[in-house]
């Protein structure tokens, strides 16, 4: 009895879990800064005129850490800008011709979002398979991957994006791999290498019993503290320069604020701007919420409902006080389940601790190394796309596995929704394909046949049923079953009615048994 006890989490245990979600919400935090620098960069559009305060991706970060989670019921989503909006921030900028009218389509849009969750849109993230949400975390584990081995190395030539495939001084993300080998900072690598092999043996050793401390936020320690050894010591050269850390502005938060210019609020491109932001910031958030539920190790469910409220709420203020669109993020969400994190507390940490870098110590956590952040995410990477996990869809049968790997894929190739949507449309695919050869049955014994209905029966069964009945010999007694069906569109109907006209010629006998009460009047 007291071994389950251990396993369950009252919803009230918050101040319980403190332990654990503190330090979860540092281990979040420090992931957090390069993403919100990253992605406020990877969002400048490229008209000098037109490009804001990279501040916008920490305001934004702040807020979805320190306000979402006192509206939100998801215990171990975490929120912030994403870099699945980026292509939508810099065509909205450029489109409404100024940051300060972009930001009206930002609030906007979190009001778009709190109606959906008023009107209970939030239902639909429950007709995605789970094969395409499993492929989606599975997609993201590859990308960081692949995005994190140049970062390893030292060969920093971006920060750190989810994009795959969107070129970055000359680069994609196999060019920049390759050239990372070529560009080895051994500093990097050797603090890289000690981190992984450091996290690895936290898990899977006694030191697992020391869980309540991160491996992460070790990590960022010895880091830190090889980097300072390497300038001390008789390697010098080893020692990484600012271009090889963290970068956080060290200037008053008060300079990064901008305020919506409410005079572009009857412009047309504003309200274009702030659907499309609205619409796909609640997708995004919807898949990540889904997905972050079943990482959860106490199997919680949260308001899909609730969850875009919340959102709408961050988005609206994020734009009233000058930060980037934000939404439910994968990254950060499975950095702060790895770390420990329990509940929303280690979201709220995460955004406290962002809100005080940026006040009082940011100097300070400018000495924390690119590399250690990127071993960090490369192990974040590796659990959400373990071999284990292939193994296991690949074992529930192609219905499941044809939509895992292409959802992959396609995300690789496109991008996060695109990608999802391709999944989603090869998931309907097999269920219509399940449905074709399930739907009826024939059984024959001798010159007698049953053709059955297991289903209910529309056009899309029309093939296999037409199969069927010309393979009816002549001189036979058939009986066409409909008991198990309770709907039959005039397409079957039609059907029927001519083979029963060629069963007359044929000297076929038709019994039709409970079908007559589904043929349409």
């Amino acid at each position: 009895m007291s071994k389950k006890k251990k396993h369950v989490l009252h919803k009230e245990d918050y101040l319980g879990s403190i332990k654990y979600d503190l330090p979860a919400g540092l281990v979040v935090f420090l992931v957090a800064i390069p993403l919100c620098l990253g992605i406020a960069l990877a969002s400048q559009p490229d008209a000098a005129d037109l490009k804001f305060p990279i501040f916008a991706g920490i305001i934004s970060g702040i807020i979805g850490g320190l306000v979402i989670p006192l509206i939100s019921q998801s215990q171990l989503s975490v929120s912030g800008p994403a870099a699945g909006l980026t292509v939508v921030v810099i065509t909205g900028v450029t489109t409404i011709g100024s940051f300060t009218g972009f930001l009206v389509a930002v609030f906007l849009a979190g009001l778009i979002q709190i109606l959906l969750g008023v009107i209970r849109a939030g239902f639909v993230a429950y007709y995605i398979p789970s094969s395409v949400i499993k492929g989606m975390l599975a997609a993201i584990g590859i990308i960081l991957i692949l995005k994190q081995l140049p970062h390893a190395v030292g060969y920093d030539v971006e920060l750190f994006s989810l994009k795959f495939n969107e070129k970055s001084l000359q680069e994609n993300t196999f060019t920049a791999i390759l050239h990372a080998m070529e560009h080895i900072e051994w500093g990097a690598f050797i603090i890289a290498l000690i981190s992984l092999a450091l996290m690895i043996v936290w898990e899977r050793t006694s030191l697992k019993n020391f869980r309540w401390v991160p491996s992460a936020l070790v990590v960022v320690i010895l880091g830190i503290v090889l980097n300072e050894l390497f300038l001390k010591s008789v390697l010098p050269t080893f020692t990484l320069n600012a271009t090889h850390r963290v970068s956080l502005p060290t200037g008053s938060i008060l300079e990064g604020l901008s305020f919506p210019d409410w005079s572009f609020l009857t412009k047309g491109e504003v309200w274009i701007t702030a659907v499309t932001i609205g619409l796909i910031a609640s997708v995004e958030t919807l898949l990540t919420v889904e997905a972050v539920d079943k990482l959860d190790p106490y199997k919680r469910k949260s308001p899909l409902d609730r969850e875009l409220i919340a959102q709408g709420v961050g988005n609206s203020l994020s734009g009233l006080i000058g930060g980037l669109p934000i939404t439910c993020v994968i990254v950060r969400s499975s950095a702060s389940i790895n770390a420990g994190g329990r509940t929303k507390l280690a979201s709220f940490f995460h955004g406290m601790f962002l809100l005080v870098s940026v006040l009082f110590i940011a100097r300070y956590l400018n000495y924390v190394p690119l590399a250690s952040l990127a071993a960090i995410l490369l192990m974040v990477g590796y659990k959400l796309a373990k071999p284990s996990v292939f193994k296991m869809i690949y074992q529930k049968g192609w219905e499941q596995f044809a939509p895992f790997v292409i959802t992959i894929v396609a995300i690789l190739f496109t991008d996060l929704l695109k990608g999802v949507g391709i999944g989603i449309v090869v998931g309907l695919f097999f269920v219509i394909r399940s449905n074709f050869h399930s739907s009826i049955s024939v059984t024959k014994d001798g010159d007698h046949m049953l053709v059955r209905f297991n289903k209910d029966a529309s056009f899309l069964n029309k093939p296999l049923l037409l199969d069927a009945l010309e393979s009816i010999d002549e001189n036979t007694r058939v009986v066409i079953d409909g008991t198990r069906a309770q709907y039959m569109d005039s397409d079957i109907s039609e059907l029927l009615e001519e083979f029963q006209k060629e069963a007359e010629l044929k000297n076929i006998e038709v019994e039709l048994k409970n079908v007559n009460k589904l043929l349409p009047s």
